[in-house]
Formats: structure tokens, C-alpha cells, sequence
């Protein structure tokens, strides 16, 4: 029977100057997102994985409480090491965020590079898939994630292959094949 692998970013988050990017939570918004994907009803998976970053599990635990499935944390599926530069304004954020893209294999104002990132969360996923013979869900971040999409489709890290604005977006695939499909708002789970 061919499985089904999902891969979900955390939806908007809370964002604090002062305060870790690791350790923000989700907003208002990211939490409604979150309340009102478990009422429409969520797939069928026996197991689901998520990082440690706090917007991350605010996200995956909700989630795997609704679906009763184990939950496993994973430092490894963690969002690009960012810790050099810390809290960026959005615009000098998105500008180094392309810069993280279009420079894969450069260390972008000391961010750990692009192919490192997607080393580390191709590694995390292919075994946690070792670690169930049924569908998945991931629950982590946008650039790993769009790194992840990158690997799968067997195309050169792109940011043109990143999710929209805000977050909270998911794609997913035939365990074994490419996803046919980018990412697409989470409410379209």
C-alpha cells in the first residue's frame, strides 16, 4: 500500500524582538489556524513528527492529540540556524532569506548554509519514514520545509519553491516519488 508523507509549516507566529526566534509561540491567528484545521478533520496518519521550536509544537501537539497518534520531537527538523543574526526586520529578513537561497552553499551573515539545512532535514525525515510503515505528518518551518520540497523534486535550491506569506502552508507526497503538487495553504489539507 503506497504511503503518504505530509509536510506542514507552523502558521503565524508571535513575533518578539526580545526573545529567541526558537522560542516564539504561535499568534492569535496561528492558534485559530491550528482550532480550525482539527474541526474540518485532519488525514489519517499513524505517526507525526515535529521540531522542538515552540510555534512548531504549538502547532504538531493540537494536532496529534486530535488524530490520538504519537507525536516524536526532532531536533534535526529545526528551522535554518539563524542564531548569528538573531530577530531581523521583515525587509532585512526577506533580503537575507534570499540571499540563504540563492547562495546555498554560502554562509549568508553567518546563518549556516542552505545545502547544510537541507542535509539535516532530508536526514531527519528519511528516518523517521524508516520508523513507520504508515502515513506521516511533519510539522516544522518554511525554509527546511522548501529545502525538503527541493530534495524531493530533485531541483537546485530555489526560493521561487517557497511557501507563501505567513505560514501555516502544507505539501505533500507518495513516500518514494516527488510531490505533484507546492505548497498550498493549510486549510486545503
Amino acid at each position: 500500500m503506497p504511503r503518504r508523507a505530509y509536510y506542514l509549516s507552523h502558521p503565524q507566529v508571535l513575533i518578539d524582538p526580545d526573545v529567541a526566534v526558537g522560542e516564539w509561540g504561535l499568534s492569535d491567528e496561528g492558534h485559530a489556524r491550528v482550532a480550525a484545521l482539527i474541526e474540518r478533520g485532519l488525514p489519517q496518519v499513524s505517526m507525526m513528527f515535529s521540531s522542538l521550536e515552540v510555534k512548531a509544537l504549538e502547532t504538531a501537539r493540537p494536532l496529534a492529540d486530535a488524530l490520538g497518534c504519537p507525536l516524536i520531537t526532532r531536533a534535526e527538523m529545526g528551522e535554518n540556524d539563524r542564531s548569528a543574526t538573531g530577530f531581523l526586520p521583515p525587509a532585512e529578513f526577506e533580503a537575507t532569506a534570499d540571499r540563504f537561497f540563492a547562495e546555498p552553499d554560502v554562509s549568508v551573515r553567518g546563518w549556516k548554509t542552505a545545502c547544510a539545512a537541507q542535509r539535516r532535514i532530508v536526514g531527519a525525515v528519511e528516518a523517521a519514514l524508516l520508523e513507520t510503515s504508515g502515513d506521516a505528518l511533519f510539522v516544522g518551518h518554511g525554509a527546511v520545509g522548501t529545502l525538503l520540497y527541493c530534495a524531493l523534486c530533485d531541483v537546485g535550491i530555489d526560493r521561487r519553491y517557497d511557501q507563501g506569506p505567513g505560514g501555516g502552508n502544507v505539501f505533500d507526497w507518495q513516500v518514494g516519488h516527488a510531490p505533484k503538487a507546492g505548497w498550498r495553504p493549510m486549510e486545503d489539507l
